[in-house]
C-alpha cells in the first residue's frame, strides 16, 4: 500500500497532530482535576504546575497547528474545483455536492471544519494562559479551576466534532 503526498499530509494532520492533540487531552485534564490542596503536597503541587505549564503549552500549540495545517494544506486538495468532465472522484467536495444524498457532509460537516474547529485552539491558548498566569493559585482556587477545566472540555469537544466529521468526509470522499 502506498500513500500519495496528499494522503500523507491528510494522515499527518489527522492521525498525528489531531491524534496528538486528543490524547493530550486527557493528560491536561487528569492534571488540573487532580491539582488541589488536599491531594498534593505544597511541593507536589509545584512539581504538577510545571508540568502542566509544559502539558497545556504543548496541547495548545498541537491544537494550533492541527487547525493551521488543515485549513491552509489539506483543504485547499478538498475545494479544489474539478474541471469540466473531470472525475469527480479526484476532486472531493465536488464529489459530495453532486450526490444530494452526500452533499451534507460538505454543507455542515466541513462547514463545522472550516470554523467551529479554530475554536479548539483559541480555547486551548486560553487554558494554557491561565495554567502559566496562575499556576498554583490553581490549587487554591476551586472557582478558577473549574472554568479552566470547562474551556479545555471546551476545546477537547471543537476539537473531537471536527475530527469525527473528517474521519467521516474522508471516508466518503477522500483527498487522493
Amino acid at each position: 500500500m502506498a500513500l500519495t503526498a496528499k494522503e500523507i499530509w491528510a494522515v499527518f494532520h489527522g492521525m498525528i497532530l489531531g491524534g496528538g492533540f486528543l490524547l493530550s487531552f486527557s493528560a491536561g485534564l487528569a492534571g488540573l482535576y487532580s491539582l488541589r490542596q488536599g491531594w498534593l503536597s505544597v511541593d507536589g503541587i509545584k512539581e504538577r504546575v510545571q508540568r502542566m505549564k509544559w502539558y497545556t503549552s504543548i496541547m495548545a500549540v498541537i491544537s494550533f497547528l492541527t487547525v493551521f495545517s488543515g485549513t491552509y494544506l489539506v483543504y485547499p486538495w478538498y475545494r479544489a474545483t474539478a474541471p469540466e468532465g473531470a472525475d469527480l472522484a479526484l476532486y472531493p467536495r465536488n464529489f459530495l455536492l453532486a450526490d444530494p444524498n452526500l452533499a451534507g457532509w460538505h454543507t455542515f460537516g466541513m462547514e463545522w471544519k472550516e470554523h467551529v474547529a479554530w475554536l479548539s485552539p483559541i480555547l486551548a491558548f486560553a487554558v494554557a494562559y491561565l495554567v502559566v498566569k496562575y499556576g498554583t493559585e490553581l490549587s487554591k482556587n476551586q472557582s478558577l479551576r473549574r472554568i479552566t477545566i470547562a474551556l479545555l472540555i471546551l476545546a477537547f469537544a471543537a476539537a473531537a466534532v471536527a475530527g469525527l466529521l473528517g474521519a467521516l468526509i474522508t471516508k466518503a470522499a477522500p483527498i487522493i
